[in-house]
């Protein structure tokens, strides 16, 4: 440092000590993100930060240790964050995380508060220590036109760069070309925090203006709900023989869910076909169902479930949908229910800490959220262990409101990858290769082999649990609903995308197919049969099954369906689609600010 020689003792002391905490921040900062573009972008920006600080103060210390906690408070709030919540740390958390919920949080994890607490601390001490016990040493041996030409000319050079280096179509583009499933995922903390800032502004679609297809939007007392005219669609008396009007509807995400008969290379009856994607007596509707989201997202999935909508339309913001899209929206499938009478609950596989989730099923209208750690849940829990605790909450909230429908909504977590035990180790058939030779090249086949017989092996208990899950509920003497699907393709570490698939003729990319299946114990109004569906019309397809009237974006919504035949976003019939989208948007207000 230039002048360190004249500094006290205790300045360099501290200097080295700030100065080692620089070297340990770009040694585990920028230089363990995930690509060298990354490292470059990272190093860049503190660097930068560092001569930005270093010019106007020229306090070479202070330059130094401002950044570094900074930069490395955000390193570590991530890598903390990543432990326990498996989530790094994003620019939405900032505006929705900071708050009494992260306080919640840290008194649920010793060392998160522990953390916090100490960074509350050091953090301005260190920096106050960093300001006095420093001297504006930098340039010093600059006369004071010159020096002060330098420090402008400087920092204005050095904001040039920022600029740059923070150009979406700068010199560092691919950094922000990532999707952000990616960026949860390949650890390049420093990266992944400033490029989420540029996906944070929600994008409503535009209005069409040249839009001049009169439709309307609204249904008639017939539609809203469909109008059972025979006696073969209402219920059973013994089904309503406890006064209850509606059905429970229990609504269950399946993770990583996908009928493997549609892989063309999975033939075998005994490991490929199973009961929970094959219709019978009581099913209403089932097919394949278009999700939006390939690998991972979740989370999305639960939001086009709640809402009808599909988070591609707002562009690169919509993937954090429970922060920014569900405190927003105006209509919602809970909400509809509470208006004939449902109470909704949510049963969550893991903390509800994880990616806003308490805080979005509250936006989303549920009366109560259960958290899975409450309840012993975790990854390996398999779907019966999520059953089991299902019967418990659900016995428990009939035992307490009686009469009153039931909306759940429940996820299973096992078929979450990677998919990866070692086959040795799985039980008969699935402990050696189920299609040996059927997928090229050679590391393919035994990727695939590895990976699709974890799925399978995991199907299997699926299958067991739903179908046990079925005879409780559609057995019992209450009228229920029961839907569930996929919420998206598992990855296999991309290798899903190479594999030849037996689909119908889908407008659309075959790796965002999965399925759905609803059932009930009563005849409805209307059945509609094998079709495939967009996810997003899921919730008017329930409320139309279920008897319940809908609210004005649900009739949209049911109308929707039909006029593009299960497709949305992808629906050939454009001038339908800028119809929808300009009343949905625009007219009933979808969204609100």
């Amino acid at each position: 440092m230039p002048g360190s020689a004249s500094l006290p003792r205790r300045s360099k002391i501290l200097f080295s000590l700030v100065l080692a905490a620089f070297i340990a921040l770009i040694a585990f900062g920028p230089l363990c993100e995930a690509t060298w573009i990354e490292c470059a972008f990272s190093s860049t920006l503190i660097l930068a930060f560092v001569a930005l600080l270093a010019l106007p103060t020229r306090r070479w210390m202070f330059a130094l240790a401002l950044p570094t906690m900074i930069f490395g408070g955000l390193l570590i709030a991530s890598i903390m964050k990543f432990h326990y919540l498996t989530t790094p740390l994003m620019a939405p958390d900032l505006v929705y995380f900071v708050n009494r919920d992260l306080l919640d949080v840290a008194l649920h994890y010793p060392p998160i508060l522990v953390a916090v607490i100490a960074g509350a601390i050091a953090i301005p001490t260190l920096l106050v220590l960093a300001w006095r016990w420093d001297r504006p040493r930098f340039l010093a041996n600059l006369a004071s036109p010159r020096r002060r030409l330098v420090r402008v000319g400087g920092t204005l050079a050095i904001l040039a760069v920022l600029a740059l280096a923070l150009w979406p179509r700068g010199p560092f583009a691919s950094v922000f070309e990532k999707g952000m499933w990616q960026a949860m995922n390949d650890k390049s903390y420093l990266t992944d925090f400033v490029t989420s800032f540029y996906q944070t502004q929600v994008i409503i679609p535009p209005f069409a203006n040249d839009e001049e297809s009169g439709l309307a939007w609204t249904q008639g007392a017939n539609d809203n709900p469909p109008a059972c005219t025979t006696p073969a669609c209402k219920p059973d008396a013994a089904r309503t023989k406890d006064g209850q009007e509606h059905p429970d509807i229990v609504a269950v995400l399946e993770e990583s869910t996908f009928d493997p008969a549609m892989i063309k290379v999975c033939t075998r009856a005994d490991v490929c076909k199973r009961k929970m994607f094959v219709s019978d007596g009581r099913t209403r509707a089932q097919g394949p169902l278009t999700v939006h989201v390939w690998g991972g997202g979740t989370w999305t999935s639960e939001f086009s479930l709640m809402t009808g909508l599909n988070h591609l339309s707002f562009g690169d913001a919509g993937l954090y949908a429970p922060y920014n899209l569900a405190p927003r929206v105006n209509f919602t499938l809970p909400r509809v229910l509470h208006e004939a009478g449902y109470r909704a609950i949510a049963i969550y596989p893991m903390s509800g800490d994880f990616i806003n989730a308490r805080n979005a099923y509250k936006n989303y209208g549920f009366d109560a959220f259960y958290d899975g750690k409450d309840y012993g849940l975790s990854w390996e829990s398999s779907d019966n262990d999520l059953f089991q605790v299902f019967n418990q909450i659900y016995n428990k909230e009939k035992q307490v409101y009686g009469k009153q429908p039931l909306f759940v909504m429940m996820l299973t977590l096992r078929q979450h990858g990677p998919h990866m035990t070692p086959l040795k180790t799985l039980p008969a058939p699935f402990d050696k290769p189920l299609f040996p030779a059927k997928f090229t090249p050679k590391s393919l086949d035994e990727w695939m082999n590895l990976n699709f017989g974890n799925y399978l092996q995991r199907l299997e208990g699926s299958d067991l649990a739903m179908s046990a899950l079925e005879k409780k509920l559609l057995d019992a003497d209450r009228p229920l609903l029961l839907f569930h699907f996929g919420d998206h393709q598992p990855s296999f570490d991309g290798a899903m995308r190479a594999l030849d698939k037996n689909l119908p003729a889908a407008e659309g990319d075959p790796n965002f197919i999965t399925y759905y299946m609803l059932k009930t114990n009563y005849k409805p109004a209307h059945q509609y049969g094998e079709r495939e569906m967009d996810l997003s019309f899921a919730p008017s397809l329930i409320l139309d099954l279920a008897g319940v009237k809908k609210d004005a974006f649900f009739q949209a919504n049911a109308l929707m369906r039909e006029r593009c035949e299960g497709f949305y976003l992808n629906c050939k019939k454009n001038e339908v689609l800028d119809s929808y989208q300009n009343y949905v948007f625009y007219q009933l207000g979808a969204l609100h600010e």
